[in-house]
């Protein structure tokens, strides 16, 4: 994995990706992705996003980067600079009882649903949240439905901690974590 800082914002290539900050283009793109209800199926109440609401999120993400040395990551296919989607990580505010937390997360397009690319993205951004940014556990959350995440989550080493309710919409979510030293015990990761 290559890593590169400009300005604060941080680039990650990994074998088929490139994890890149945000730009005003991606609108287009994103929107799509936040339009298609089968990818926002699991996400919090489950709704489609409009233009002007991926918009807001868009420029949250940006602000997140500055605020905290940390966020969601455009994800783009190196070979063709196609925006898939993001990953990355967050302070995920919407569940109260896990603060403080960072959690590692991911949308894809559904087009790049099946390939791995969510599980290659995530590992990226785990490794820069432990090595990088010196974190001592990571978390994620997903709708208890979603097998898909639980898989990805599965393959990052991250471990089932328990079930609760996300208290805006009453979701189901099951949250899994990972420490620093879990991560650096696993084969392959060493952390500084």
């Amino acid at each position: 994995m290559a890593e590169e800082e400009d300005e604060g914002m941080v680039t990650i290539e990994t074998e088929r990706l490139r994890l890149r900050g945000w730009r005003d283009d991606d609108l287009d793109g994103l929107a799509a992705i936040n339009a298609d209800p089968e990818v926002m199926r699991y996400i919090l109440d489950g709704a489609v996003r409009d233009r002007a609401r991926t918009e807001e999120g868009l420029r949250r993400m940006i602000d997140t980067w500055a605020e905290h040395g940390f966020g969601l990551f455009a994800v783009e296919v190196r070979e063709t600079d196609r925006l898939i989607g993001w990953a990355g990580l967050a302070v995920p505010v919407f569940l109260p009882e896990v603060l403080p937390a960072v959690e590692i997360g991911w949308r894809l397009d559904r087009g790049a649903w099946g390939q791995g690319y969510a599980t290659e993205a995530a590992q990226a951004a785990l490794r820069f949240g432990f090595h990088d940014r010196g974190l001592d556990r990571i978390i994620s959350i997903r709708h208890v439905d979603n097998d898909r995440s639980r898989r990805v989550m599965e393959k990052l080493g991250m471990a089932y901690a328990f079930d609760t309710v996300v208290p805006s919409h009453d979701q189901p979510v099951a949250v899994h974590a990972l420490t620093r030293d879990q991560y650096r015990s696993a084969a392959g990761h060493a952390v500084d």
